[in-house]
């Protein structure tokens, strides 16, 4: 059995594609801001916001 899995991380999931994806490092410091699962996901909000502001 491989001793780096990390089953103890916490998770949210992404409110564009809704995956659930868990914590990295690199978000240590801003955990409860992150939103996205990825930089894909965090322009295709925005491409979506600004559409819908359009449409109206």
């Amino acid at each position: 059995m491989p001793s780096h899995k990390k089953p103890h991380l916490p998770e949210k999931v992404c409110l564009v594609c809704g995956r659930p994806f868990a914590w990295r490092k690199k978000w240590a410091s801003c955990w409860e801001d992150v939103k996205y699962c990825s930089e894909r996901c965090r322009r295709q909000r925005a491409k979506q916001a600004k559409s819908g502001e359009n449409s109206q």
